[in-house]
């Protein structure tokens, strides 16, 4: 008579649990592929579109000969430049989106190098010392964030067509635009850099207070160098945002256009030219793609550390 110990039991469960385990992985990774399939197949699409004839681009086609006369098109300053791949040769004008790139990466970089010592200042305040409607006015400032961009536009429109910077109107103009921009990137960047200086230890500061250090001595020399992975966070996501903002940058740039309203001119008598705007699209994309990778290990350190206090 065959009598079963505890031990058996506990052998044939053990190859169960090894497969449910290995099921449970193959599952996770499927699921992250299709999640990185879904994410990922707008951008490959876009930018295969943008190096498609405008035959082609009407087309499902993966495999084609590829042209460079999209970005050609774009960058050429009004000339016509001849397309080819077409069964007759079929002159496109020039878009000249050079300025436009010049635009937005000197708004984006002027507003974040404005806004971010500006709100690293502010939010040390809020974080560090109490005042009088301290916690009012921090809840104030969030609440901005809160009103949407159509209902402020027109009321920017027209203080900028009255108030005058170097005897000219702000509307249409650089400084304009950066100014409307900081009123976006000024809240959100002081809310979370106030969470990165709500981490940092007080008994790191006191020491150095106990040295002799001032409060100015203290905030650069000792708390900026340890929430600089905070501040990059911040300056990132900053720089994102004015890079893709664009109800400001349409009503209040006009003339001074950036990318995002200079995606609206690729268009022509047969409607939407969508390998021009395909390349367009991946001029504006390319550089935030860039930026992020470069800091990347900072953005995880620096969120880390906002997350954990």
């Amino acid at each position: 008579m065959m009598t079963t110990t505890i031990a058996d039991h506990r052998s044939k469960d053990l190859p169960m649990s090894r497969i449910r385990q290995d099921i449970g992985r193959v599952g996770e990774t499927a699921l992250l592929l299709l999640v990185i399939a879904f994410i990922m197949l707008p951008i490959y699409w876009l930018a295969m579109t943008s190096f498609k004839t405008p035959e082609k681009a009407y087309t499902t086609e993966i495999i084609f000969p590829p042209t460079l006369k999209n970005y050609e098109i774009i960058f050429s300053d009004g000339s016509v430049v001849v397309n080819e791949g077409t069964d007759r040769e079929r002159g496109e004008v020039g878009r000249n989106m050079a300025p436009n790139v010049v635009n937005s990466v000197v708004v984006s970089g002027a507003t974040v190098l404005i806004a971010i010592p500006l709100a690293t200042i502010a939010a040390y305040a809020f974080s560090r010392y109490n005042f009088f409607g301290n916690r009012a006015l921090l809840i104030w400032i969030l609440t901005t964030q809160f009103i949407p961009a159509i209902v402020v536009a027109i009321p920017f429109f027209t203080l900028f067509r009255t108030v005058q910077f170097f005897g000219e109107p702000l509307l249409g103009t650089r400084w304009g635009l950066i100014i409307v921009n900081m009123s976006i990137v000024l809240p959100y960047a002081i809310w979370m850099i106030k969470g990165f200086v709500d981490a940092l230890p007080g008994e790191i500061e006191q020491a150095a207070y106990v040295d002799g250090a001032n409060d100015f001595q203290v905030l650069f020399f000792v708390s900026l160098p340890l929430i600089r992975p905070g501040i990059l966070v911040a300056s990132v996501f900053a720089f994102i945002m004015s890079w893709n903002e664009f109800l400001f940058a349409l009503i209040i740039g006009r003339e001074m256009r950036t990318m995002q309203v200079a995606l609206m001119t690729t268009s022509g008598m047969r409607g939407v030219l969508w390998e021009q705007m395909a390349a367009a699209g991946m001029v504006v994309m390319v550089p935030i793609f860039f930026l992020a990778l470069f800091i990347r290990k900072n953005v995880v350190e620096g969120l880390t550390m906002g997350a954990v206090k």
